[in-house]
């Protein structure tokens, strides 16, 4: 029988599948209902300590859809921002949230400005209330640059590290740094990140992106009195860019837990992170477009895949795909090598004469 459980630095969930930071998780009355549902664990909403500086608009969110169904929604995009709900407020519930579900694993996903008191103050009261690990918002793309909050910190290396290495200093419980794709080289702040001390990584937060032109009214959308911003791209079209980092970040940061996001709608989707290093998969978008009830495809999904494999745990699979990446230069060595071999079995099948069949395998191996 298939165990669906899995240990990631110290704590264990029932299930690799999380939901991610954002939406899903906006209030402690919603985080409960997930719960219920099944998910293995849940990435509350990013809060930081004056959420009086958070304004959200209206409308904000964009979509992406298919050329050939109008319905399907392909891409995403969002100009919200963090929490605007009172820091105190999301003390409580997650408090509530904890006393509720004792056994379930509640992250807090936490984000300030580069401030050292700040990280630390939000960090040490935000774990009093019982959660079980910290994710470092260092990521989100769009809104408080002004503050060097989200991305603007996030792309940074020597800020991440150091941000980093302030939470770590706090917290008596696990912190994920979160990481943006908005970036050339992915691995370089995640192993600033590591460097300060991250018990692990989640990536990839949304890409920057403008999810179209209005045609009649030259305006960019969303749009909020005729203007909109470049905001955070999301859903399934951003799960190969996601797998490519993921998959980086895997690489450089050997040993490191990994959460990995992006575009997962299907237990497909969410295995394939974990072949190239994730432990544990997060899904937003897709839980806003089907509803929080595709948990119960996503178990199902899982348990026929490993089921299929005979692999009884998910850690026996987590990584699989990472020794099959390699460089182009390491791609053309491999293929010359092919096809040497098979001109040298081609040439044994031919020839005979044991002094012909020496020369051909020495010419083929040298």
């Amino acid at each position: 029988m298939t165990d669906l459980s899995i240990e990631v630095c110290g704590i264990r969930y029932p299930n690799p599948f999380v939901l991610a930071s954002g939406p899903p998780g906006t209030n402690g009355k919603v985080i409960q209902r997930s719960f219920e549902l099944g998910w293995g664990g849940i990435v509350c909403k990013t809060i930081c300590l004056e959420s009086d500086k958070i304004i959200n608009l209206v409308p904000r969110y964009g979509k992406l859809k298919s050329r050939k169904n109008p319905k399907d929604v392909i891409g995403f995009q969002n100009i919200e921002l963090i929490s605007d709900r009172p820091f105190e407020v999301w003390l409580k519930e997650l408090t509530e949230c904890k006393k509720a579900y004792p056994e379930h694993v509640l992250i807090a996903s936490i984000m300030e400005e580069y401030n050292k008191h700040a990280w630390v103050e939000i960090v040490e009261r935000t774990q009093e209330t019982g959660v079980d690990a910290f994710e470092l918002n260092l990521s989100c793309p769009h809104g408080l640059p002004e503050r060097r909050m989200g991305a603007a910190m996030g792309q940074d290396p020597e800020i991440v590290e150091e941000v980093t290495s302030w939470a770590k200093e706090a917290s008596s419980i696990p912190v994920y740094a979160k990481m943006t794709p908005n970036i050339t080289d992915p691995t370089v702040p995640a192993r600033a990140a590591v460097d300060g001390g991250a018990d692990g990584l989640s990536a990839i937060n949304t890409i920057l992106c403008i999810i179209g032109i209005n045609l009649d009214t030259f305006q960019p959308m969303p749009t909020v009195e005729g203007y909109s911003e470049p905001g955070g791209y999301s859903g399934q079209a951003v799960r190969p860019v996601a797998l490519r980092q993921v998959m980086e970040i895997a690489r450089a940061c050997e040993g490191k837990a990994i959460s990995g996001m992006g575009g997962v709608e299907t237990a497909e989707d969410a295995i394939q992170f974990m072949l190239v290093g994730a432990q544990t998969v997060q899904v937003c978008t897709g839980a806003m477009l089907q509803g929080y009830e595709m948990i119960t495809d996503l178990c199902d999904g899982l348990s026929t895949f490993m089921n299929e494999r005979n692999i009884a745990r998910v850690d026996d699979f987590v990584g699989k795909a990472l020794p099959y990446f390699t460089t182009h230069a390491g791609l053309v060595l491999r293929q010359q090598k092919a096809k040497r071999e098979k001109a040298g079995q081609s040439n044994r099948d031919t020839m005979w004469g044991g002094d012909i069949a020496k020369e051909t395998d020495t010419l083929v191996t040298d």
